[in-house]
Formats: structure tokens, sequence, C-alpha cells
């Protein structure tokens, strides 16, 4: 299975079917804090809906077109990062992620996105990589930003967030722009 060691505690691990109970749990243990940002909150009502989003990106990662990993802290699954989608054509992809709220102000987002773009320009050659987040998402804001993303613009009302639209700033990275 796809695995990058970041450090001593950290890791990224392609999720696998035997995690789905951790994750439902990891997931309802902070519903209200993830609700905010992400729509699929509501719809992750029983394990079974992990699964089939694990399901969904072993069939992903199987076709080469995107991953679904866990960010493991010393042990504990803390959050997920994953490629959407994988455009060979174009040489480019989106990452998207979320993290529990225990496991944040400890650098593991800024971490895992470094490590995972890395692995897209190194090891995939892919020439670009995207980040969209929702305009007033200060914290998810902040990790393109810290990692030298160009902001290029916004786009209005892309993301219907359960009763309103949210505006998304994408955030661009081109291979030749990471250090």
């Amino acid at each position: 299975m796809w695995k990058l060691d970041i450090d001593q505690d950290t890791q990224l691990k392609l999720l696998e079917l035997k995690d789905a109970e951790m994750l439902f749990a990891l997931v309802d243990s902070c519903r209200p804090y993830l609700r905010q940002w992400l729509p699929w909150i509501d719809a992750t009502q029983t394990v079974d809906n992990s699964r089939q989003f694990i399901e969904f990106g072993l069939q992903k990662f199987a076709a080469n077109n995107g991953l679904e990993a866990g960010i493991w802290y010393k042990g504990q699954l803390a959050g997920v990062i994953g490629l959407h989608y994988i455009d060979r054509t174009n040489k480019k992809t989106s990452i998207g992620y979320w993290l529990a709220e225990p496991f944040q102000g400890y650098g593991l987002m800024t971490k895992a996105c470094r490590a995972l773009i890395s692995y897209v320009f190194e090891q995939l050659q892919l020439n670009r990589v995207e980040i969209r987040v929702a305009v007033d998402n200060g914290k998810s804001r902040a990790i393109p930003e810290r990692l030298g993303f160009v902001n290029e613009g916004v786009v209005r009302e892309v993301e219907w967030l359960y009763d309103h639209f949210v505006d998304h700033i994408v955030y661009g990275m081109l291979a030749k722009e990471w250090a």
C-alpha cells in the first residue's frame, strides 16, 4: 500500500477498508467543527458511509487517478488528505484535506501538504497543483499561503454548503516554483 513517512511521528497512508470505523469515529467526534466547511458531513452517518468513501479512494488509486490518505500522528488517525484526480494530459491535480480539531496546532497539515506536493512533482511528474479553499476558512487558507502558493483568484458561489453558497480562492503551485 501507498505510504509517505513525513517524520518519526507523522505519516500519510492510503486509507484501507480496515480504517473505516476509525475514520467514522474521528469524523463523528468533531462533526460540528468539520461541518463549518465540509459539505459531506451530514451525509456521513454510518461506518458504511466511511467504508464507501474509502472504497472510492481505493478505486481512484487503482485507476491511477488520485488517492485518499489518512494523516497518522503518533499512531492515531488525525485527518485525511487526498488528490481529487490526476489529469495526465494537462499534468495537474488538486489537493483536498481536513484535520480533526484536537490535532490542530502541530503543523501536521502543512507537513502533510508539503510531503504530498513533493510526491506530486517528484514522483508523479505533474506540473501543477491546485488547492481551493472557502474564502472565509482562514485555517485552511493558511496552508497554501504558508507553502508559497499563488492566489490566482476567487471563484464565486462555487460550493453549496448546507444552506448557502461559498466562494473559493484558487491557489496554484507549479513544479518550477516548488522549492
